[in-house]
């Protein structure tokens, strides 16, 4: 006991007494420092007392598809600053291969009483995932926020890249460019944002296998590599790739092929992600807006956590072209 009071009173940054006072719910705390040592309790793990699980603490849990993507990392940077500004605690929940479910991950948030959700990627992105899970937080009324787009039907606020923005760009600076046979470097089948860029160019382009191809993947350099070097086979000299690291895994495929990029197959990449001015060639890219997605994230789930209003719309945020070395006139 003393041990937890010792680790709850340095988190808080308060004494052991106020820690004491307020898990026996004495009087004497102020309002703040109270759901400051709530939230110190919970961020260590620790139970709260049976009087005070009825409260949620000002816990938010932050769910993360991966933290390879370097986009991943940044944007959780944005909302763990955002919230804390707000008076909040973030909860980061990581997935990674093998390890914790989602499922699991909601239900430990749930456990802990968190005030709200932000999932900046997960089951609700895949069409034929399963969604189950999410329910118990409709059920709840927890307050919750998806980034980058997902299935229409499970009631929560959505905050996305305008995806087909973001082909239109990247498409027309290919074509700028001389291009006249562009593949697309796409995640898996039922992924919505990779649906979403595909429909995007069809309307832009025409149906596929005339002007364009599409290769499917998971989102691993290797896979990507494998999903490139088909496109080049088909003779595609300009590439558009679902993220960074899709593209990066094509700039390998063609230097395995012999080829040189951007002299004989141009690659456009998709976030923006830290170091893309460092790769070789520094790679084009279209810009998520993380900055303001981040922000706009934690606006949305604090006026839902207060009882405000929120427009169940999607809203989306503008992308923006970002021209390296990576893409160049196509050959003659």
């Amino acid at each position: 006991m003393t041990k937890r009071l010792a680790e709850v009173a340095k988190k808080a940054g308060v004494s052991e007494a106020t820690v004491s006072r307020v898990l026996n719910g004495r009087a004497g705390v102020s309002e703040s420092t109270r759901a400051s040592v709530l939230t110190a309790l919970d961020v260590l793990g620790y139970e709260r007392p049976t009087k005070l699980r009825g409260e949620r603490g000002r816990l938010v849990g932050l769910v993360l598809p991966e933290l390879q993507n370097p986009i991943f990392p940044a944007l959780a940077e944005v909302v763990t600053a955002s919230l804390a500004q707000r008076g909040f605690t973030p909860a980061l929940c990581a997935r990674t291969i093998g390890g914790v479910p989602e499922r699991d991950y909601i239900e430990m948030l749930l456990d802990h009483q968190v005030s709200g959700v932000v999932f900046a990627g997960g089951s609700y992105a895949l069409a034929e995932a399963e969604h189950s899970h999410y329910r118990a937080l409709t059920d709840r009324g927890m307050p919750v926020v998806m980034v980058n787009a997902g299935v229409d039907d499970l009631g929560f606020p959505h905050i996305s890249t305008d995806d087909a923005v973001a082909v239109e760009q990247a498409y027309g600076h290919l074509v700028s460019l001389g291009h006249e046979k562009i593949g697309m470097v796409m995640g898996p089948e039922d992924h919505m944002p990779s649906r979403r860029k595909l429909s995007a160019l069809a309307r832009i382009a025409g149906p596929e296998g005339d002007k364009w191809f599409v290769e499917r993947t998971n989102f691993s350099m290797e896979s990507a590599r494998l999903a490139a070097g088909k496109l080049i086979e088909r003779g595609v000299t300009g590439m558009i790739c679902a993220s960074d690291v899709l593209a990066l895994g094509s700039i390998r495929a063609a230097r395995r092929l012999g080829l040189d990029v951007p002299d004989d197959v141009s690659i456009v990449g998709y976030d923006d992600s830290v170091l893309m001015t460092c790769t070789d060639p520094p790679l084009t890219t279209v810009r998520q807006p993380i900055e303001m997605m981040g922000q706009a994230a934690v606006d949305l789930l604090v006026n839902q956590i207060e009882g405000s209003g929120v427009d169940p719309d999607e809203l989306l945020f503008e992308p923006e072209l970002v021209v390296r070395g990576s893409t160049a006139p196509a050959k003659r």
